[in-house]
């Protein structure tokens, strides 16, 4: 559960009241956390706690966001709590995979301090394999979109003139029988359980994901805070460019750190 640190001030409470929840889906590319990487760097949001869970791999880390020799040195762990009053904005960025059969229980947390934080909705970030579409979802762009009825109410109209393309529901028997339709996410982590216990729960949800590979998923990440961005304009901008977010210091060790110098 939420545990907020002294440093937030009075931003660290728990009550973010109307607030849009930010929450990356740790799936295939691991694109979610990375474009969530994005809107916290730019933003430069305020970490205003961590969220406590025995459903992650323990992490410790380095600051991720550090911008001089100063913060460089503060330590992160797998679930941080960021927060950006001016904007109605909060980030709860994953930084380790899930322990094996924990999705479900911390769906269930997180749900929970959803409520309890009283966040207007949350918004998802997530992504699924681009080799497992079917013919119709090879059509188009590869973003795509799901929300709860609750959420549909209040922005379904507003997708539409985006243009922007619901996820489709494919046949759950190929083949067999194309008739009856699920809602198949392949490598999208806790995004469809997540999703499912929204809509049952009457809670707001978004889910923005993008079909991809793994591999180098940088330009996969800035595809989905760009689509992010078309609704939510967390940054001004006419035309949405990666040159706009500002990458994190940490990227710089997302292939490694390089071959000493010394070898040459």
């Amino acid at each position: 559960m939420f545990v907020p640190c002294d440093r937030g001030g009075g931003s660290s409470s728990s009550d973010f009241n109307g607030f849009t929840l930010l929450v990356p889906a740790v799936s295939v590319g691991n694109v979610g956390q990375l474009a969530t990487d994005l809107v916290i760097s730019t933003l430069n949001m305020t970490k205003v706690g961590y969220f406590y869970t025995d459903c992650l791999v323990p992490m410790v880390g380095n600051n991720p966001y550090a911008t001089a020799e100063e913060n460089s040195m503060e330590l992160s762990i797998n679930a941080e709590v960021y927060s950006l009053p001016s904007k109605k904005l909060v980030v709860l960025q994953i930084r380790s995979p899930f322990i094996k059969n924990k999705y479900r229980p911390f769906c269930q947390t997180l749900l929970s301090w959803v409520k309890s934080s009283k966040c207007a909705r949350v918004v998802l970030l997530s992504s699924s394999h681009a080799y497992q579409r079917d013919d119709e979802q090879l059509l188009g762009t590869p973003l795509r979109y799901l929300l709860t009825p609750d959420l549909e109410k209040a922005v379904g109209g507003l997708m539409r003139e985006l243009n922007w393309k619901e996820m489709e529901k494919v046949a759950a028997y190929p083949g067999l029988n194309d008739t009856e339709k699920v809602l198949h996410i392949p490598g999208g982590g806790i995004t469809k359980l997540l999703f499912t216990e929204s809509c049952s729960k009457g809670i707001q949800m978004a889910v923005l994901l993008k079909f991809c590979s793994e591999g180098d998923n940088i330009p996969d990440a800035f595809a989905l805070v760009n689509y992010l961005n078309e609704w939510l304009q967390l940054i001004k901008s006419e035309v949405n460019t990666s040159s706009q977010w500002k990458i994190p210091s940490s990227w710089r060790l997302l292939f490694g750190s390089g071959l000493p110098p010394a070898l040459f």
